[in-house]
């Protein structure tokens, strides 16, 4: 049991993760990849939508992702609830405060923003793209890495 309820190495988990690329390519023929789920899920809730973005959108052809989307959720609260030694706080302390929920969400929107102008999300690209040796998917990795650390640079000392 004490396998289960510590982390797991990266050598353990870091496998797992990228056997997912080959399981849902030979099973269900689709790529990883969430970020499309947010997608189908505004189409679903939305299916008059004025934007053709959504109105255009088959969810129900993708119903796999949001199934997918469902799983991630409840196998995160099933691992920090039950299959975890100690109780896992879902933010840290310091986020509980008008300005922690200001970079909340302005997180949430530059990642969105980048998630759409990247065409995909940096596990679409960077497990799936990139293991298919897709030239797009090595650039927005970097890409994500770079401006990363840049921002994490250069934003670390104002919000603190």
């Amino acid at each position: 049991m004490d396998s289960i309820l510590s982390p797991w190495p990266w050598y353990v988990a870091g496998p797992l993760i990228g056997l997912m690329v080959p399981l849902l390519l030979l099973l269900i023929g689709k790529p990883f990849g969430i970020s499309s789920s947010f997608r189908h899920l505004g189409s679903l809730c939305s299916p008059n939508s004025k934007f053709a973005y959504l109105k255009e959108n088959d969810w129900r052809k993708e119903s796999w992702n949001l199934v997918f989307a469902g799983g991630i959720i409840l196998g995160a609260f099933i691992g920090g609830h039950l299959l975890s030694a100690e109780a896992v706080l879902l933010l840290p302390a310091h986020y509980a405060s008008w300005m922690g929920a200001f970079k909340l969400l302005l997180g949430g929107v530059l990642v969105g923003f980048g998630t759409r102008y990247a065409d995909g999300c940096t596990s679409g690209h960077s497990i799936m793209g990139m293991s298919l040796l897709n030239w797009p998917s090595l650039v927005a990795t970097l890409s994500f890495f770079a401006g990363g650390l840049l921002m994490v640079h250069l934003l670390s000392n104002l919000f603190v």
